[in-house]
């Protein structure tokens, strides 16, 4: 809130006024009205590897983080770019690889990393399109000094729980949101479902789309299925799915009934057991033969995470479309 002289910064004056007019006892009362609507809402997360492997609520901070409309552009801007950016490398890489010939990155960087899948070489994707969901994580250093920590194109989570803390922000202080002029995040959900509508196979006008989740037992499992409510869409498990004739479909009370675009939350190694890992439970066999045949759509698209691993950041200037 405050610049390094002590005064407060001009995105948060307003607020700033608001909140010397209320004691510490009124915040600390609306903090742990937040803990319980998350509570009820069942709003959790779990961390893997820590000993106690137990379900924590999501962290909520009651004090706001306030970015003014020019330094959201410019935010917004750089991180446009950097996904037109990704797209283009992983694109390249799956075909021409004509940035490893220039050699603006170490071959063996990227055909020998683990999260590149060879099977995916010389497939056309739907708008050539591989990360349709991106989570930039950044850190800001200045005032229009951003830095990224993770690009997360493999399975990108935590969006959820930016809308359920916008929500819990509105009843909490409806006040703050009359006297300001908030940029609005509610219509998150129907964009998505129209991103991934655009990237349907070709010739169908009207997919059908699904969210393949591991399950209940994952720790995103709540925003697998608070999204997949919010777009109206069904919430499936691998067994939930199987490969016919060369398309994919979903078991349902009517029969079957045929799927055009997968919005995956699982990871690649588990999607098919007949492509990839064999003792895999979670995902569908044969649907990788699909995804080849263009008879379904995959997002984000398997091999997406070569982009997003660590190595590849210090040659993250080099993905340009424009090479020799």
């Amino acid at each position: 809130m405050l610049e390094p002289d002590g005064t407060v910064r001009m995105a948060y004056a307003q607020y700033g006024e608001w909140l010397d007019g209320v004691s510490k006892e009124f915040m600390i009362r609306k903090n742990d009205q937040a803990d319980m609507m998350f509570k009820r809402l069942g709003i959790t997360f779990t961390v893997y590897g820590d000993d106690s492997s137990t379900e924590r609520m999501i962290p909520f901070d009651i004090i706001p983080r306030i970015i003014d409309p020019n330094q959201w552009d410019y935010l917004s801007c750089g991180a446009i770019q950097r996904v037109d950016a990704l797209n283009a490398f992983l694109d390249d890489i799956y075909h021409d690889q004509a940035i490893l010939k220039a050699g603006r990155i170490p071959k063996e960087l990227v055909l020998n990393n683990d999260a590149f899948r060879p099977e995916m070489l010389d497939l056309d994707l739907p708008k050539r399109v591989y990360g349709h969901i991106a989570g930039v994580d950044l850190v800001c250093t200045g005032e229009r000094d951003f830095f990224v920590l993770e690009d997360n194109v493999r399975t990108p989570s935590g969006v959820s729980y930016m809308l359920e803390n916008r929500q819990t922000m509105m009843r909490l202080f409806p006040e703050l949101f009359s006297m300001n002029n908030i940029a609005p995040v509610e219509r998150f959900a129907s964009e998505l479902c129209a991103n991934l509508k655009s990237v349907a196979p070709l010739g169908v006008d009207d997919p059908t789309i699904v969210l393949l989740t591991p399950g209940r037992f994952n720790s995103a499992f709540f925003e697998h299925a608070f999204l997949a409510t919010e777009m109206g869409i069904e919430l499936v498990e691998g067994q939930d799915l199987f490969v016919n004739d060369g398309l994919v479909f979903m078991r349902t009370t009517e029969g079957p009934k045929r799927i055009d675009v997968i919005y995956r939350r699982i990871d690649d190694d588990f999607i098919d057991s007949l492509a990839f890992r064999s003792v895999s439970m979670l995902g569908v066999p044969g649907l990788l033969s699909v995804i080849r045949r263009g008879r379904v759509t995959f997002t984000n698209a398997i091999g997406t995470g070569v982009a997003d691993d660590k190595a590849m950041y210090v040659y993250s200037r080099s993905w340009d479309t424009e090479l020799p």
